[in-house]
């Protein structure tokens, strides 16, 4: 039996809060498109209390007709959840600290302090005729028991869906699993993961809850967010998809779509992707090396997991010091060059040479080189 993975999307409020980004109504209303249009099942459009721009950009898209369902942020204080309400939401993600660190440090309260709030809010929000997901912020650092008695708490209160967030991505996949088995019995609710990246687990520690149990993940595109990030859409969604290991788990997301994504919110963001980011960097199925490309051109598995097209993307080729000659007349082939087999050889020498000062080599200046080699007559072929 196949098992559906709810992705919930918080690109909108927890990317959001990533350093130097910061988002106009009209630009958060063109994400949460093509985020609905992706296929996510919910977006965490913004934190409507903090300014008069992020509650206009919240009812703009709560008034858009979207067709999955749209969240709010609230902390465990009813101006908050009044702020969700009029910004048009029905479902809000209410939180507050329970590890012992954030208490003392941070909110200066004692845990039964902390744990009436929780309680009072999803009350309050269930009284407001509210969707409630109860966040425990700092999950992964809080006394286990005692997350085990806030969790189980809110559920009797009301709570629709509870939430377990490793604020500092600070768990291991093993702890993870225990906390979320924990939290599924202690509530008998759906629960959801919400990991970030600071230790570069997140998406492995979201794919480890579900796998426990958990019947939803937070994530953002481009795993964007706070400091390291969150766990990255492209990469839970496509392991989910892919992975041998994962094939009763399903989502929605139109996986073809991925790239083009990826690609609108780091424009409209400002933050570049990595090349060597999983499904989405510009490197990620790209290949130089002489192996690499032999084996890529016979067969595309041997060096590449999935089809790039899967998600939207093309395969390309790259000559440079670790070029080999079967990929590097793949290249000149596109563009209807076809070497002997010693011109090839002497063509790929002078690439190497250039690979070894440390230059990369571009299409035109490969060209340029067999132009050189082919001779002039056929160097003015090559350009027409």
């Amino acid at each position: 039996m196949m098992v559906n993975v709810r992705i919930f999307d918080t690109t909108l409020r927890d990317g959001e809060q990533t350093l130097g980004v910061s988002l106009s109504p009209d630009q958060k209303l063109a994400i949460a498109k093509k985020l609905d249009d992706l296929g996510v099942d919910a977006i965490e459009a913004g934190f409507p209390v903090i300014s008069e721009g992020e509650l206009k950009a919240v009812k703009m898209i709560t008034s858009e007709g979207l067709s999955c369902e749209i969240a709010g942020l609230t902390r465990t204080i009813k101006k908050d959840i009044d702020a969700a309400v009029d910004a048009g939401l029905n479902y809000i993600h209410t939180f507050i600290a329970t590890s012992d660190i954030h208490l003392e440090h941070k909110l200066k309260m004692t845990r039964d302090q902390a744990l009436e709030k929780a309680i009072e809010a999803v009350e309050y929000g269930k009284s407001r005729g509210l969707q409630v997901e109860f966040s425990a912020e700092d999950a992964s650092r809080t006394d286990r028991e005692f997350l085990k008695k806030v969790f189980g708490d809110v559920a009797k209160a009301g709570a629709d869906r509870v939430n377990i967030p490793d604020t500092v991505g600070y768990c291991t996949p093993e702890y993870m699993a225990e906390i979320t088995r924990d939290t599924i019995e202690s509530t008998k609710l759906p629960v959801s993961v919400h990991c970030h990246n600071d230790f570069g687990l997140a998406v492995a520690n979201a794919l480890s809850g579900i796998h426990a149990g958990a019947a939803c993940a937070h994530v953002t595109v481009n795993g964007i967010g706070e400091r390291a990030g969150n766990a990255s859409l492209e990469e839970f969604s496509m392991a989910l998809k892919c992975l041998p290991y994962e094939q009763n788990y399903e989502t929605r997301i139109k996986s073809e779509l991925i790239y083009d994504t990826s690609r609108f919110i780091a424009k409209i963001v400002g933050i570049i992707v990595q090349p060597n980011k999983a499904i989405v960097g510009a490197n990620a199925f790209g290949h130089e090396s002489g192996i690499h490309t032999h084996g890529v051109l016979n067969n595309p598995l041997t060096y590449e997991p999935i089809s790039p097209e899967l998600v939207g993307r093309k395969r390309w080729l790259k000559v440079g010091k670790h070029a080999g000659v079967h990929g590097m007349n793949a290249m000149l082939k596109e563009y209807g060059v076809s070497p002997t087999e010693e011109q090839a050889q002497q063509i790929l020498d002078k690439v190497k040479v250039l690979g070894d000062q440390g230059i990369q080599v571009t299409d035109v200046e490969l060209l340029s080189m067999a132009s050189e080699v082919l001779g002039e007559k056929n160097s003015k072929e090559l350009y027409s």
